[in-house]
């Protein structure tokens, strides 16, 4: 596979990096620069807007739903150059463009393609997505949160968690059960809401990094109509799946390492930089090593997708190897830092960063399917071994204990 750009790859490469050498700066984040929720928030939406405008908002999605009609490669080509500005790119922005719109434009009607889509893609609309529970975070088709029918309308009741900036969203994507008297994957349907209805109410979660993006949702007798469903009753694990494999598949970082070894450089030792040291060179180089193998398998399951390939589980590897190596490429950079790493209180911006790196990488280890669970499906559905012994498969869900 040959991984250097054709022409047209290289033409396309040109036009983007003038239009944002153009249009970038002036909505990047300086160096050290603290924004508050909301000031993240309205600047992610502005750059949004701003890349609509340009016509790269929605690069690989039809011309039909108003995307760019792109190919999955115009679209890595855009992610590469444009991760050379510190630009607003939070999870309000990213989840309604990877995750609702792809299953909207999927399983959604007419009338939610037309509602949602191009206001998203202009930034009006910013996503969360309730999914996880405290009693179904990996197993995700264990949630308890239930809807019932009342003539055109749903009513919910339950509760989700680590509901990523749902306090700042405008909508969220929601997995609810409709009916506990099957299999649990068979009796989950799939909507989206308003996160202003009635009966909702956020609470955030105050992380260890002082944060509070993650949050609790409850929902209480909230009333929805039956226009919010997306797909049919029932159908709710297959429009998971749509999301999910949209997540695994772009998970990843682009010259994590290249940076770090400019800042063990860039940092003093007693014999010189921690670069002249060489545990730390054979960190970085395994460390990079490893980037470069993820990169080549995420455009390998790229390729597949342009192709109209199912990457299937294949995904999971792509976000097993990713979380893992944010891990290890995080301690690195908290290891060239050294003792001032560990101080527990200081306003140096780099040190700041350091710590939500590495308490990131540490959780991302669950976030999107726990590591446990992804190589289960592996060895399960690439590596073709015997699947675990599964108590519930096939039993109700309200015979479940």
């Amino acid at each position: 596979m040959d991984f250097n750009d054709t022409p047209e790859e290289a033409a396309f490469r040109a036009q983007v990096r003038a239009w944002l050498q153009k249009t970038a700066p002036a909505h990047a984040i300086a160096p050290g620069q603290t924004l508050s929720d909301a000031e993240q928030v309205s600047r992610g939406k502005a750059w949004q807007r701003a890349k609509y405008d340009g016509g790269y908002a929605g690069i690989t999605l039809p011309k039909s739903l108003g995307g760019r009609g792109g190919t999955i490669i115009e679209a890595v080509v855009f992610d590469e150059e444009e991760a050379r500005y510190n630009l607003p790119k939070g999870p309000y922005i990213g989840i309604g463009l990877g995750m609702a719109l792809p299953v909207i434009g999927k399983h959604g009607t007419e009338a939610q393609v037309s509602q949602f889509v191009d206001r998203t893609l202009k930034g009006e609309l910013t996503w969360c997505q309730l999914f996880s529970e405290p009693s179904a975070g990996s197993d995700l088709a264990a949630v308890r949160t239930r809807a019932v029918a009342d003539g055109d309308h749903w009513i919910i009741n339950g509760q989700k968690v680590w509901s990523s900036w749902a306090h700042h969203s405008d909508w969220g994507i929601l997995v609810v059960r409709t009916d506990p008297g099957v299999a649990k994957h068979k009796g989950l349907t799939f909507f989206v809401i308003d996160m202003k209805t009635p009966g909702i109410e956020v609470r955030p979660i105050r992380q260890i990094s002082g944060a509070s993006d993650f949050n609790e949702t409850f929902l209480t007798d909230v009333r929805i109509p039956d226009s919010w469903r997306v797909g049919a009753v029932g159908d709710g694990w297959a429009c998971c799946m749509t999301v999910l494999m949209g997540e695994r598949l772009n998970q990843g970082e682009e010259g994590k390492i290249a940076g770090l070894m400019a800042y063990a450089a860039e940092t003093p030792t007693a014999s010189g930089t921690a670069l002249d040291e060489s545990a730390t060179r054979l960190s970085l180089a395994t460390a990079y090593a490893e980037e470069q193998a993820q990169n080549y398998l995420q455009a390998r399951l790229r390729t597949m997708v342009s192709r109209g390939e199912n990457p299937g589980a294949l995904a999971a590897m792509m976000k097993l190897s990713y979380a893992s190596r944010l891990q290890k490429s995080s301690a690195i950079a908290m290891e060239i830092r050294g003792a001032g790493a560990l101080a527990t209180e200081t306003s140096d911006a780099q040190t700041i960063e350091l710590w939500d790196d590495y308490i990131w990488s540490s959780a991302l280890r669950i976030a999107g399917g726990a590591d446990e669970v992804l190589r289960n499906q592996i060895a399960e559905r690439v590596l073709g071994m015997p699947g675990e012994m599964r108590a519930d498969k096939g039993v109700p869900f309200n015979e479940l204990k």
